[in-house]
């Protein structure tokens, strides 16, 4: 405490508090270009993300469209009671539990492979080529890409069942049998998201220090070596944060991708909770009921963040928060 502040009889607390408040609009006007600049996405997320978030009190009301909110009956958990106990809840959460883990083990580590083996490519020429080719297909539409799978695997011309039949074999039906399904949604999931991923973990890579390559091979370590010891630990943190993330997605699949695959003869493991909630909610007209379906994803979505967060803290990462 001053002296000159105790004669005067001010209170230290204000004193300190419009100190801080000074401060603040000091560093607000200094770079008022850069909140200037973040300002379009911050009104963004308040309007298209915060207030429509009061949209999800309908998952306990008997929502009708004329009526409107403040209109419409509470019923409370009545919906998500339903949920519980509809005789296809159990297979919609199979589907999109296998789907998850099919990313989760099939499709996460491809792009850590793939930027691993880029960095070690020195013709740049080269690694430039390889880094667009496979990076075009994220700005692709799911539905080019299911084209595509359509144009190369229907029995009716599709290139892969014309070779398959130029050797002998039996033409196999790829798009109505079930068995199929996953493996096709996997590959098109790789062939047209590997790119974007690896783009990321490139970019982390670039943030490792040479001197650390070279003391490892000054120590008479191989690429591989360097890759395991060096590479892979630099980019530990920023593997781990998008892990975090992919967790949080475990019901959120995307609904465009399976609904285009999705048919009448492989809807028992290909219907997941993101096409039943567009069949429940959209062409059903159960607004109240698809809400609490979304409400019941984003509930899970949450909690597993917070779990796998947790347990990375606890293994020693950062984490997202």
């Amino acid at each position: 405490m001053k002296a000159a502040d105790v004669q005067t009889g001010k209170n230290p607390a204000l004193v300190v508090g419009k100190k801080r408040k000074t401060r603040f609009w000091e560093k607000l006007l200094q770079q008022k270009y850069l909140y200037l600049m973040i300002l379009p996405g911050v009104i963004y997320f308040l309007l298209f993300k915060y207030v429509p978030m009061w949209g999800i009190v309908i998952a306990f009301q008997d929502y009708q469209p004329f009526l409107g909110i403040t209109g419409s009956e509470w019923v409370g958990f009545k919906h998500f009671e339903r949920l519980f106990t509809e005789p296809t809840f159990f297979m919609l959460l199979k589907n999109t539990l296998i789907l998850f883990f099919l990313n989760l083990v099939v499709f996460f580590p491809i792009p850590i492979i793939l930027a691993l083996l880029l960095n070690e490519v020195r013709v740049a020429l080269f690694k430039k080529f390889v880094q667009t080719l496979i990076y075009i297909p994220h700005f692709m539409s799911w539905v080019i890409v299911v084209s595509l799978s359509f144009v190369l695997l229907t029995v009716d011309g599709g290139l892969i069942n014309e070779i398959i039949a130029y050797f002998g074999g039996e033409k196999i039906n790829f798009l109505l049998n079930e068995s199929w399904f996953r493996p096709m949604y996997i590959l098109q999931v790789i062939w047209r998201e590997a790119g974007w991923s690896t783009i990321i973990y490139l970019a982390a890579i670039t943030a490792v220090d040479p001197q650390l390559y070279e003391a490892a091979k000054m120590d008479g370590a191989n690429r591989l070596r360097r890759m395991w010891h060096v590479t892979l630990p630099a980019i530990r943190s920023v593997i781990v944060v998008l892990l975090i993330l992919k967790i949080g997605d475990t019901l959120e699949l995307g609904f465009e991708h399976v609904y285009l695959l999705l048919n009448a003869t492989n809807r028992e493991v290909a219907e997941i909770f993101d096409t039943y909630v567009y069949t429940a909610g959209l062409k059903q007209g159960q607004f109240s009921y698809s809400t609490a379906v979304g409400l019941f994803k984003a509930a899970v979505g949450l909690i597993l963040v917070v779990f796998a967060n947790r347990m990375a803290k606890k293994f020693g990462e950062e984490g997202i928060y």
